[in-house]
């Protein structure tokens, strides 16, 4: 399948995906390895050290300390990496509800990453933004 860059198509075929356990945000210093069979969803190397988010219990079962509980929300469409407004109308949509969320793009789909005690009322949001389309 073609990634998507239409706006409107891509409003459409938003189809948010909740993951059904929480995820964490750790950070390890640079120079340190991951533990064996951490299985991560993301790491990000900064300045100040490396970025991993997985799983909460992975997280704590490999002795480290986590950052908060999030919910990821992985929206279905293919979304081509040039694609412009889709990142800008999901913060639109949830600033309007009052939810924080943390964008990752991945090569075939964009993730969410928001309060725990907020995902069902950001799939919700993100579904009403589906049905709405483009404003």
């Amino acid at each position: 399948m073609a990634a998507e860059t239409d706006l409107a198509r891509l409003l459409v075929g938003l189809a948010p995906a909740l993951d059904p356990q929480p995820f964490g945000y750790a950070v390890l210093p640079l120079d340190q390895s991951l533990p064996a069979g951490l299985v991560v969803f993301a790491l990000l190397r900064e300045t100040e050290g490396l970025t991993v988010i997985a799983e909460v219990d992975a997280l704590l079962a490999a002795g480290i300390s986590v950052e908060g509980r999030w919910a990821r929300i992985t929206m279905m469409v293919h979304s081509a990496l040039d694609a412009v407004g889709l990142t800008a109308a999901m913060a639109k949509t949830l600033t309007a509800a009052g939810i924080s969320a943390n964008v990752l793009a991945g090569y075939h789909h964009d993730h969410l990453l928001v309060p725990w005690d907020r995902r069902h009322d950001a799939v919700a949001a993100l579904l009403a933004l589906a049905s709405a389309g483009p404003a």
